[in-house]
């Protein structure tokens, strides 16, 4: 069985002088992080592997839950950043298989467009949402369409 754990970048500074992928967490989105990463810890929902879009935003999300957790540094993918529904669902198939619990940190509409595309359930994915879905597969390319279904749901405002 894997478990997949998708979450949503937290609370992004809106306007930089910069380009969007270098946009900073605002303060609110790092308490945000922590406590949904606390939320996380003390449900024992503890992934083994954190995997990232390489924006700022994402990736400084993925290292607070990292740290929480008291694992490695997340694993940036490329592909990720602006994914579309098929890049997610690729990047999801060709996760490793020694790993059956693997959090991703993305950003929307992505998060949003894979939750509904493998569990068939509409959410409104607020920053910092968390997602974890389960998959009665062996194989990370088993995953596709409405083959998972939702265990836990949360964001900072539930």
């Amino acid at each position: 069985m894997k478990k997949l754990v998708l979450i949503r970048h937290a609370k992004a500074e809106k306007e930089t002088s910069g380009k969007d992928f270098d946009r900073p967490l605002k303060y609110t989105g790092i308490q945000d992080a922590t406590f949904m990463a606390e939320r996380l810890k003390e449900q024992l929902f503890i992934p083994q592997l954190i995997i990232t879009s390489p924006a700022l935003r994402t990736k400084t999300t993925a290292e607070i839950f990292a740290d929480q957790f008291s694992l490695p540094e997340p694993e940036a993918n490329n592909a990720i950043y602006e994914a579309s529904m098929q890049t997610w669902l690729r990047t999801i198939n060709q996760l490793p298989n020694d790993k059956d619990f693997i959090a991703i940190v993305g950003h929307n509409p992505g998060v949003s467009q894979i939750l509904y595309y493998l569990t068939g359930d509409a959410r409104e994915v607020h920053t910092c949402a968390v997602a974890i879905i389960d998959f009665e597969a062996d194989d990370w390319a088993e995953v596709s369409s409405d083959s998972g279904q939702v265990a836990y749901f949360s964001s900072p405002k539930e």
